[in-house]
């Protein structure tokens, strides 16, 4: 399916979009690029805020560490 999408662009953008068309790309090929860029970089920002969430869970430290620490003592032996 296919969408069409329209937007009124100033000039700040339309200097971005020359500049991304500059290696001969089409306009469509560049914002659709753009597009996924930033939803890519909005999903990396959740789950790196996911991370921290979890890394500064104290109570979860521990158990990770007591788990891995208990596969340790499995596979050495």
């Amino acid at each position: 399916m296919t969408t069409v999408v329209t937007f009124r662009a100033d000039s700040v953008l339309e200097a971005a979009l020359e500049a991304l068309m500059a290696d001969g790309s089409d306009r469509t090929s560049v914002i659709r690029e753009a597009v996924l860029a930033a939803a890519r970089a909005k999903a990396d920002d959740a789950v790196r805020a996911e991370a921290l969430a979890l890394g500064g869970d104290e109570q979860d430290r521990v158990e990770a560490q007591r788990i891995l620490a208990e596969m340790e003592s499995v596979r050495a032996r």
